[in-house]
């Protein structure tokens, strides 16, 4: 196949882990630009968590139409698991010293892991991150503005990550396996792993950013805006939202832990940990009587925010003037 780069002698294996779900549309371009790349020794592990659309069915056939060098093996998952249990489990599968993310709705360029596997071998291995930047792509495949990530070469300690947490996108991210070796698997219920695995990176061998837009972000993924029709769906992402906050809070926690600074972690999250806590319990099964004593006596939360979830979980319907103005304003 043409544009493949020959090995190098001892030359390292790399892995290309790509998940999906509900990507029919897109994941055809997510494999395309999987199977363009120029590094070898690559193997590809495509997985699709469970898709009620046509998402695994495209992606069988492009990896049974694809007669290039590089291995391939596709898996689904029989139940959707989530990003974090889903690419964990992808990333016990993998072989590769070093492991690129992808999801199924954005494009690796074909220089991707070439240029990755380039920079951390001239560093002598020494990262255990590497992150790049991205260029935003629109819905109709028209590119636009370079999207920089922060320079991660500039944390070096526990104390440079707390005081100014990186802007990441964990699609174009690579880690060294033995970080994850290291730390073990993402706790499930987490769909943004870049703030956990940047945090590994930096108490361990350390974090590199290379400046160059080496993935084609897709508007519309997980990080867009969301657009709520009724009550009922903006309570449900509340709901969800804090699972993967608590999820993230609790993991970070874990693996503070283990590099000794738990203690550290646990002040600095003292405020967002007692907001998620709040949430959870507030959006429980307790009576209504118990959500006015939370209301009233969850002093390390303020009151605002005690206050505006308490009435999403109590009365959500106060809200259905405000969407039902919203939606006819929109059309």
């Amino acid at each position: 196949m043409s544009g493949i780069s020959q090995p190098e002698q001892n030359a390292p294996l790399a892995s290309l882990l790509l998940i999906s779900f509900n990507q029919q549309e897109t994941v055809a371009d997510a494999i395309a630009g999987a199977l363009a790349q120029t590094w070898s020794p690559l193997e590809i592990l495509i997985s699709d968590d469970a898709s009620s659309d046509a998402t695994y069915a495209v992606a069988e056939r492009c990896v049974r139409e694809y007669r290039g060098p590089h291995t391939v093996r596709l898996y689904r998952n029989e139940k959707n698991t989530g990003i974090s249990a889903h690419l964990s489990a992808l990333a016990a599968r993998a072989s590769g010293e070093m492991l690129f993310i992808a999801a199924g709705d954005d494009i690796s360029r074909p220089e991707r892991v070439t240029r990755v596997m380039e920079v951390w071998l001239a560093s002598g291995k020494r990262h255990d991150l590497i992150a790049t930047d991205l260029q935003d792509l629109d819905a109709e495949g028209n590119t636009h503005d370079i999207l920089r990530v922060t320079d991660l070469d500039d944390y070096r300690s526990f104390d440079d990550w707390m005081e100014r947490r990186p802007h990441l996108v964990g699609a174009a991210h690579a880690w060294a396996r033995r970080l994850f070796e290291e730390f073990g698997p993402i706790a499930p219920g987490i769909y943004g792993e870049d703030q956990i695995m940047a945090f590994r990176a930096i108490m361990s061998h350390g974090a590199h950013t290379l400046h160059e837009p080496l993935v084609l972000y897709r508007r519309g993924g997980l990080s867009s805006k969301r657009k709520w029709r009724t009550p009922a769906d903006f309570v449900a992402r509340i709901k969800l939202a804090n699972i993967n906050g608590s999820g993230e809070t609790r993991q970070l926690e874990s693996d503070a832990d283990k590099v000794g600074v738990g203690a550290r972690m646990r002040a600095m999250l003292a405020r967002k940990s007692a907001r998620e806590r709040y949430v959870s319990a507030v959006f429980g099964d307790a009576s209504l009587a118990r959500k006015v004593a939370l209301l009233a006596g969850s002093n390390e939360v303020s009151p605002g925010f005690r206050i505006k979830m308490f009435v999403y979980a109590t009365c959500p319907w106060l809200l259905s003037p405000f969407f039902f103005v919203k939606w006819h304003l929109r059309g």
